[in-house]
């Protein structure tokens, strides 16, 4: 397939990605995939501000609540299934629209991801059970004798990552920093970046006035019945972790809120820090939809 585009709306939470999503696939008669890791499943509506029904039908959409939170599902097999949807909608558009915030999954879309092996259950149960009983602290040590390259560049607070590596270095045999070497795969389709930026203020008002919509549209819940499935990882997400714990009384209804609001400000600190360092991004503000128009148009058309 030749002269085939895959325009990239990324940035923040409450940026307004959707917006000129729309705009842009309404512009070049096209269609949208959504990268966004929670959006995909049905349950997580309220929490993870799925487009609306009538943008929905505005232009059609791909990975919008197509899965339930009790299935797995990871990067991976996201890139798998985004390759194949391509391949069809290809037949119809020269252009495609991809808008989201989750930086693993647009990168797994552009370049691939490494070839892991599968972790096995008991393993990680056991693992889990360590860290519980022992603290993060052990899962430091027992990165760093297996795998001190990655032991030096992780984020040591983040238990999830420690863990993943840990397991990934004893079901290979191999340290789990060999394993993330592999060349980036080439696309048959031109790739184009926007990204979406405002002032840290303006950005952190939108988010706090997104939280008190979701909490109007029915967040807690929403929470309130996904808590038979709080463990699975899809549920380790900024809107609903914070009510489980208030409906197991570690905090108040209202502190609960508070800190939605502050760690969905956190999280958009962390996707624009994974985002700045990639330099094929041309950044604009939400609000200049025709001089994003305007970008598209000279880099798909030469």
């Amino acid at each position: 397939m030749q002269n085939k585009h895959l325009i990239i709306i990324l940035g923040p939470t409450a940026v307004g990605k959707t917006n000129v999503a729309i705009h842009m696939a309404r512009a070049f008669e096209t269609q949208i995939i959504s990268a966004d890791s929670r959006q995909i499943y049905r349950e997580m509506s309220v929490g993870t501000a799925v487009p609306s029904a009538e943008e929905l039908q505005t232009v059609p959409h791909h990975f919008i609540q197509e899965r339930s939170v009790t299935e797995y599902y990871n990067a991976s097999m996201y890139e798998q299934d985004v390759l194949q949807r391509l391949e069809n909608l290809y037949k119809k558009h020269d252009v495609i629209v991809m808008s989201g915030g989750t930086g693993l999954y647009i990168d797994t879309v552009c370049k691939g991801i490494d070839d892991l092996p599968d972790v096995n259950p008991e393993l990680r149960k056991q693992l889990t059970e360590e860290f519980e009983k022992e603290g993060i602290e052990s899962l430091r040590q027992r990165l760093n004798i297996l795998d001190p390259e990655y032991y030096k560049k992780v984020d040591l607070n983040n238990a999830k990552r420690l863990l993943k590596a840990i397991e990934i270095s004893l079901i290979t045999g191999k340290p789990y920093s060999s394993l993330l070497t592999k060349p980036s795969k080439k696309r048959y389709f031109n790739i184009l970046k926007i990204g979406l930026n405002i002032d840290r203020e303006t950005l952190y008002n939108r988010i706090n006035a997104r939280v008190d919509q979701m909490i109007k549209e029915g967040l807690e819940t929403e929470a309130r019945n996904l808590v038979p499935h709080r463990n699975i990882n899809a549920l380790n997400t900024v809107g609903y972790k914070e009510f489980f714990d208030f409906f197991e009384g570690h905090h108040t209804r209202e502190k609960a809120i508070e800190l939605i609001k502050r760690n969905t400000r956190r999280y958009a600190r962390r996707q624009l820090t994974w985002f700045k360092k990639d330099t094929d991004i041309t950044w604009f503000q939400p609000d200049d939809i025709e001089s994003i128009k305007n970008h598209i148009h000279k880099n798909i058309t030469g």
